[in-house]
């Protein structure tokens, strides 16, 4: 392995979501921080389907391109992971390994309940939650780390699968508005829904918080800007791309790859959450 020459990641999402979603912004500059130490920097591809991202791959093995990759979103049935073994491309993923893969994991499982003991305490027994796509695998963690959560107080959860773009957030959260029951508390799994459901909520006439709680996953500056400011599971993302750097590093000098796990999300109070309404 050369010294200089990048690592890939292949981002397979729409184009206008990484423009307005922050989190992959930090990721990346985290990543690139701390490998710009050692004389290399990223190769960032975006594409629209995983079939696009492993031809990426394939390119990018059959010309040396990378030394290795940032695996990233991996699905219930990921076939990238066996495509990068059978190309010979050293990977690194981020979230939930596979295999002998190395990874960087975060603690979803952790982050929800906090989130769920947050909305608890404030009196909230209709919670529901606006998901990202459900072929995620840390979607259906934290999917099941919510209903863990709110078995046991006898609470029946709602859970909408977004797509982690604006419109999904406001047009879930009005569905979720306009049902005959509707919950006193939202989680969002990511910030630009939960800015758009926040809006949505707002149009309705909705008072947040006095009739309406809501928590963001992913603090960033939409979060802290919003009126009023929302309340958010924050994980550092900036540590998070450099600890994925640092396991790449690894990595590619043909050494042992570290277990690295990111600290738990932490719950970041702010103006969109109360106690429940008893009216």
């Amino acid at each position: 392995m050369s010294a200089g020459t990048p690592v890939g990641l292949v981002l397979a999402r729409p184009p206008r979501l990484l423009g307005a979603e922050p989190f992959f912004l930090e990721f990346i500059a985290g990543i690139e921080e701390l490998l710009a130490e050692h004389d290399r920097s990223v190769l960032l591809h975006v594409v629209n389907t995983h079939e696009a991202e492993i031809a990426a791959y394939r390119r990018w093995a059959d010309n040396r391109m990378v030394d290795a990759v940032v695996l990233v979103n991996r699905t219930v049935e990921d076939v990238r992971p066996a495509v990068l073994r059978e190309i010979g491309l050293p990977a690194v993923v981020a979230g939930e390994p596979e295999g002998d893969t190395p990874a960087v994991r975060t603690d979803d499982v952790g982050a929800v309940r906090e989130a769920v003991a947050h909305l608890s305490r404030l009196g909230h027994r209709r919670i529901a939650r606006v998901s990202g796509p459900t072929a995620l695998i840390h979607t259906r963690i934290r999917t099941e780390a919510l209903f863990d959560s709110m078995r046991s107080a006898s609470i029946e959860p709602v859970v909408l699968e977004g797509d982690y773009s604006e419109e999904s957030g406001a047009k879930l959260t009005a569905m979720l508005l306009e049902r005959p029951d509707p919950p006193t508390a939202i989680i969002y799994d990511n910030d630009l829904m939960g800015v758009a459901g926040l809006g949505a909520a707002k149009d309705l006439g909705c008072d947040v918080p006095g009739d309406l709680s809501l928590i963001a996953w992913d603090d960033s500056s939409l979060c802290r800007l919003a009126s009023p400011p929302l309340t958010t599971m924050s994980l550092d993302v900036h540590f998070f791309g450099q600890s994925v750097a640092a396991s790449l590093l690894e990595l590619v000098e043909g050494g042992p790859v570290a277990e690295r796990r990111c600290p738990t999300a932490t719950l970041i109070p702010r103006g969109t959450t109360a106690p429940a309404s008893t009216a």
